[in-house]
């Protein structure tokens, strides 16, 4: 649909045709009149779907329509906060949105945009946060102290949108953003975008939202028609380093993001690309927020070809010169290899992602294409063919085949069993537990069917007479007696308080030893008292 039926004003809709945009994808068509109309929104959209114009757009609008009564808003040295307020889970992320306002709101006159990250200096940061403010993009954390230092006022927010809920969720948020919401005024407009809506994300959306509409434009089992996905399979690696040069050898490739595990592999791995000539950088959370900044824009501007990346890290990146994605580590949840994929492939471009797997990876993958439904094809490069046995990998689960509570849900509903068949009883199969879980059906063997007897005993085993001993009903307790040197337990004495002396045992003084706390004559005569005395 094209924007000119959207409902935008003028100067939103010339920056937006400046910006090289005529018609609007699936999720702005959806979210951007809704907003205008103000109403709340739970928004699920894909990596790469134009889902930051969806609500910049709307806000940039909200801005305009509010410009009549800011006249007395205009007074330098004071604090009064933004109208419209975006948490983002990552720096990157956050810049990657400032950027977004600041291109479609550059024929608004006098539009301020701030940004609040961690990692950036606090005496820019209160600079921006003082006078008119339009917009302010920040991460939870940053935004907390500032909050509490009462440099940043949210009382005249009228617009709150929370930009990958689940990611900040998942990276521990959720006191954060509910406490940033409580200083935000009630009848303010909500919006919201996550991959799920499920779990400690609805929850959230239920006490943050008002009467929601409900957007869904694609999902994580959606199929990427614009992104070819591989997998290579590695036999140690050392054959992953030269599947890896390989690919980033061919003239094909314009510039590539390659992720890696952990951030130690990520310094690692730029270093041995740079010995061997590449145009390399590495971007990952412990780096300081300038030189990541200086990595971002050198991969902007075409002067770093490959980015050598951790997941949090290159959460945020839009570089349409992308061309391939690869996976040289695995990352740590399947949901995560959805967004490495979706940073190639954009702005209508075909990507290339690809997976070097060794044979530790298979489960990894195997949640994967579970998580998508999707099988990752697996092919060879010429010359560099594994020599061991490829490892076999079931096909993914048909959609529909989980139950309400996704593919980590527990037994119950419609969730495969092993051998991805499902449970089920069936005439002559094994009763079921409590539960509702088989006992092994569909476990790829078939119940016993040769008559088997339990055992008579009722303990469920029969005593042995091959173990050298009887069993203990049939043993003499006395044969125990003085042969360690202590006596069976009904016969020792007790003291005053009708308790077992301490032990039961002869005194090291000679005679019997003392209750606990009692008198014990030794050597040196009595000596009365507890312990210690």
């Amino acid at each position: 649909m094209s924007f000119d039926t959207l409902g935008l004003s003028e100067v939103v809709l010339k920056a937006v045709k400046d910006s090289g945009y005529e018609n609007a994808t699936d999720v702005q068509t959806l979210a951007i009149p809704a907003a205008i109309a103000n109403k709340d929104l739970m928004v699920s959209a894909r990596t790469g779907s134009g889902k930051t114009a969806a609500f910049i757009l709307p806000a940039l609008e909200k801005i305009l329509a509010a410009r009549g009564d800011d006249s007395k808003r205009r007074e330098k040295g004071k604090i009064y906060g933004p109208k419209i307020l975006v948490l983002a889970p990552t720096r990157e992320l956050a810049m990657q949105v400032s950027k977004a306002a600041q291109t479609y709101g550059r024929f608004i006159p006098g539009l301020k945009v701030a940004t609040v990250l961690g990692g950036m200096p606090y005496p820019l940061q209160i600079r921006q946060l003082t006078g008119p403010l339009d917009i302010l993009i920040a991460t939870p954390g940053r935004l907390i102290d500032h909050i509490q230092s009462g440099k940043c006022v949210l009382a005249n927010v009228e617009m709150l949108v929370l930009d990958e809920a689940d990611r900040m969720l998942d990276m521990g948020f959720i006191d954060d953003i509910s406490m940033i919401a409580s200083h935000t005024p009630a009848e303010r407009q909500t919006v919201m975008f996550s991959a799920t809506f499920a779990g400690h994300v609805g929850r959230l959306a239920q006490d943050l939202l008002k009467e929601p509409q409900r957007i869904e434009v694609a999902n994580h089992t959606d199929t990427h028609e614009n992104i070819e996905q591989r997998l290579h399979w590695a036999d140690n690696p050392h054959h992953k380093d030269q599947l890896l040069e390989s690919i980033l050898a061919l003239p094909e490739m314009e510039q590539a993001v390659v992720f890696t595990s952990t951030q130690r592999d990520a310094d690692w791995l730029a270093e041995r690309l740079a010995e061997i000539g590449h145009s390399v950088a590495p971007l990952h959370g412990a780096m300081p927020q300038g030189k990541r900044n200086r990595v971002l824009m050198g991969l902007r501007r075409g002067d770093v070809r490959v980015l050598v990346a951790t997941d949090v890290a290159a959460r945020g990146i839009d570089v349409p010169t992308i061309s391939h994605v690869i996976n040289y580590g695995l990352p740590m949840k399947a949901e995560d290899y959805v967004h490495r994929i979706g940073r190639t492939g954009r702005a209508g471009r075909q990507g290339l992602a690809i997976t070097l797997g060794l044979r530790d990876d298979v489960s990894m993958i195997r949640r994967i294409q579970q998580f998508t439904t999707q099988t990752i094809p697996v092919q060879q490069i010429a010359g560099l063919e594994p020599k061991t046995q490829e490892p076999r990998i079931f096909p993914p689960r048909p959609a529909g085949s989980f139950d309400d509570r996704g593919p980590r849900g527990h037994f119950g509903g419609g969730r495969p069993g092993f051998g991805n068949k499902p449970f089920r009883r069936e005439d002559g199969g094994r009763p079921f537990q409590g539960g509702g879980k088989p006992f092994g059906q569909d476990r790829g063997f078939a119940p016993r069917q040769d008559g088997f007897q339990p055992r008579q005993d009722e303990r469920g085993f029969a005593p042995r007479d091959d173990r050298g001993f009887q069993p203990r009903d049939e043993r003499s307790f006395a044969s125990r007696q003085d042969d360690r040197g202590f006596q069976p337990r009904g016969d020792r004495p007790f003291n005053a308080g009708g308790k077992p002396a301490f032990g039961g045992k002869p005194g090291f003084g000679g005679g019997d030893r003392p209750a606990f706390g009692g008198e014990r004559r030794g050597p040196a005569g009595p000596r009365k008292g507890g312990f210690g005395r």
